[in-house]
């Protein structure tokens, strides 16, 4: 018998879903990482003649260090030239893109997908909405990391789909708890989600941990998001291992986007696929239900999917190889400064995507309390924006993004050292 062949998964016998595209509805999670980004801004000193040093927001795009490939640039440029793709899309997106993302994704695995394992959305946002949508019914739970990305927690309560969390360990790279979830799961369970390349913490996991994972979730019968926006972005000991390796132990989804490795965030092209060879998804409706989210939302624009063949297939591993040479340099400046600087501590040098967690010691601080008066303190006085830890799900802890141009680090970090030591607390 194949691998999860006799598990029963606990999603069968409930094909309905409950999707909302209303993407105009507050709560309390998707205000986070904007709206305090945005509050830390409004807060900045319009005096301080210094450049804004952003630490909070993983987009290097900005930078010219961290441009995209003249590959990418030329796909887009071509596949609007073409004129092939200014009519509708199909909902699940054009079959070449498709096709290209299939084969690109099957280079990594052990078994072959097909076009028709790949649903393209609006960026990975997009695809993390569907997908929570899609789980969602009455009575049912899922499982997120802590510290997470608050998105997952938004959608869920947006579709009215209960949040149970697991915590990171940061002693352990910040593996998953296992024990954690074992405890947390019961018979409404549908699926753990995690995130891999590691946002926010910058870990990459193990071939020996995601194996667990995946026999973790087989013996609870519920099935695993691997959200891998930051999939290959890894410069540490650990190489990147898609979980969808582990398709054939317990069903995955897959999420992507070619936001990160290509450095193209605005470009909002991303993917969902069903990494799973027993067709489980298939049995229990949920391809079906996925089909049936997308064909009442927005599609990623044509010409972009229309320039997807290319930019997968024709772009050079020299483009790669610079970028992980300069993250892992930034990576290494961050790590190293933060030394420095008493009242934050980080637990574990990053081997992946662009960020890494650095927990807050306030009681060295005279007039500081906790990890949000910090980042608006830092934001007045300084002009560097650093992301509170309570928006990911972690009071009194900070994310720090390294994505961004050496110097430019550098000078951040030694603005936050010269705010640390204005703030000390008298000995």
């Amino acid at each position: 018998m194949e691998n999860g062949a006799s598990t029963k998964w606990r999603f069968e016998g409930n094909k309905d879903y409950n999707y909302n595209s209303n993407t105009n509805t507050k709560t309390a999670a998707t205000l986070t990482v904007r709206a305090l980004l945005n509050t830390l801004l409004d807060n900045l000193n319009q005096n301080d003649t210094r450049p804004v040093i952003p630490l909070g927001h993983g987009d290097p795009s900005a930078f010219p260090c961290f441009r995209t490939t003249s590959v990418a640039v030329d796909a887009i440029v071509d596949a609007v030239r073409s004129a092939y793709y200014n009519s509708y899309s199909p909902t699940v997106g054009i079959l070449p893109a498709r096709r290209a993302i299939a084969d690109y994704l099957n280079r990594h695995l052990p078994y072959k997908l097909s076009p028709d394992d790949v649903y393209l959305t609006l960026g990975c946002t997009q695809a993390i909405e569907v997908i929570v949508s899609v789980l969602a019914r009455p009575g049912a739970n899922i499982l997120l990391p802590r510290p997470g990305f608050p998105y997952y927690e938004a959608h869920a309560k947006h579709s009215h789909l209960e949040v149970r969390h697991f915590d990171l360990l940061p002693e352990k790279g910040w593996e998953v708890d296992l024990d954690a979830v074992e405890a947390l799961a019961d018979e409404n369970t549908l699926a753990l989600v995690i995130i891999n390349p590691g946002n926010p913490c910058g870990n990459v996991y193990s071939y020996q941990h995601l194996q667990k994972i995946a026999e973790t979730a087989r013996k609870l019968g519920i099935m695993v998001i691997a959200d891998e926006v930051y999939a290959h972005v890894s410069f540490g000991n650990n190489p990147f291992v898609p979980m969808g390796v582990f398709g054939s132990i317990a069903p995955v989804f897959t999420l992507g986007s070619i936001s990160k490795r290509w450095i193209v965030p605005g470009w909002r092209l991303g993917w969902i696929v069903t990494s799973d060879p027993n067709g489980i998804f298939q049995k229990l409706g949920i391809v079906d239900s996925i089909k049936d989210s997308l064909n009442i939302s927005s599609d990623p624009a044509t010409f972009i999917q229309g320039a997807v063949p290319q930019i997968l297939e024709n772009t050079k591993e020299d483009f790669f190889s610079k970028t992980l040479d300069i993250l892992r340099e930034t990576a290494d400046i961050c790590y190293d400064r933060i030394k420095e600087i008493p009242c934050i501590t980080c637990p574990n040098k990053p081997d992946g995507s662009m960020f890494l967690m650095v927990k807050l010691k306030t009681s060295l601080l005279e007039d500081i309390s906790d990890d949000m008066e910090f980042a608006l303190k830092l934001s007045k006085e300084e002009s560097v924006i650093v992301l509170p830890g309570i928006a990911v799900g972690m009071k009194n802890w900070l994310r720090v993004t390294f994505a961004i141009e050496p110097t430019a680090l550098e000078d951040g970090l030694g603005r936050i050292k010269a705010f640390y030591n204005r703030h000390a607390k008298k000995q």
